[in-house]
């Protein structure tokens, strides 16, 4: 049994690679799309019957069309990049939900909501973007996908060093730091990577369909000014600091003005 385990574990990680597009980097993903969207169809589309969707406003309106703008820019930008029909099996909807919570997401496949809460702070079209860009971006890069194989292998690890240990005190106490360290060690610091590479991927995206980058690290010090600096240590937080975060936009926003360029965009919202 603890052969199996480890042979599971070597073979999940020498066979979850899939590059991504946007860094040319391999991640760790062995979940197809053919069996994750899906799934994520069917539990957005209860979700929308279980919330308040606010339809024909001008707000509501507003969040349609950044979606579209944001995904066509996406797409423009992975079929110049070599990858054609790379959103194929993708299912574009944006929806806005009437809830307070400040919060946006987008699921696997591209079903996006945005709840009203965090219209305050985006105040613009272009802040929407900013979010949009983001989240939309999370889903191009499969970190859904990602978050499930890395969990996947957190488990088997467990596993397997539960068979391994035999002296029951000895195991309690793997138990105990494995589940920390595992987490603190690992688990965060992966979900903050990808939060980073959604702000960078993001940036880009929303630059090439025309929204100013530069807006971006506008719209994180509103997000700061709006937690009161209420937050946890960035090492115990699945998402980098505001203030790592607006230091980043900063910084990659002449970046994404760059990129937009090669597309003829010079001018911004």
């Amino acid at each position: 049994m603890k052969k199996i385990v480890l042979i599971l574990a070597v073979f999940l990680g020498v066979s979850a690679c899939k590059v991504n597009p946007f860094t040319g980097q391999k991640t760790l993903n062995f979940y197809p799309n053919s069996q994750i969207f899906p799934s994520a169809f069917a539990q957005y589309d209860q979700f929308l019957t279980e919330n308040k969707v606010v339809t024909g406003t001008t707000e509501a309106q507003m969040i349609t069309k950044v979606g579209q703008r944001i995904s066509a820019a996406a797409e423009r930008w992975l079929t110049a990049n070599g990858y054609p029909g790379y959103l194929k099996d993708y299912k574009w909807e944006y929806n806005l939900v009437n809830d307070e919570t400040v919060n946006a997401w987008c699921m696997p496949g591209g079903k996006i909501v945005f709840y009203t809460g965090i219209l305050p702070i985006t105040q613009t079209e272009t802040g929407v973007a900013v979010v949009m860009g983001h989240e939309v971006a999370h889903a191009l890069a499969d970190h859904g996908a990602q978050r499930m194989s890395a969990g996947t292998l957190q488990q088997v690890g467990a596993v397997a060093g539960n068979i391994a240990i035999q002296d029951e005190q000895k195991r309690n106490l793997f138990n105990q730091a494995y589940g920390i360290g595992s987490q603190v060690g690992v688990m965060l610091p992966f979900s903050r990577s990808h939060e980073t590479e959604a702000d960078r991927i993001g940036l880009q995206i929303m630059a090439i369909a025309g929204y100013d980058p530069y807006e971006a690290a506008e719209l994180w010090k509103r997000m700061k000014a709006n937690s009161g600096g209420q937050a946890p240590p960035e090492f115990m937080s699945t998402h980098p600091s505001n203030d790592t975060r607006i230091n980043n936009l900063t910084a990659w926003a002449p970046l994404a003005k760059e990129e937009a360029a090669k597309f003829g965009v010079t001018t911004f919202r």
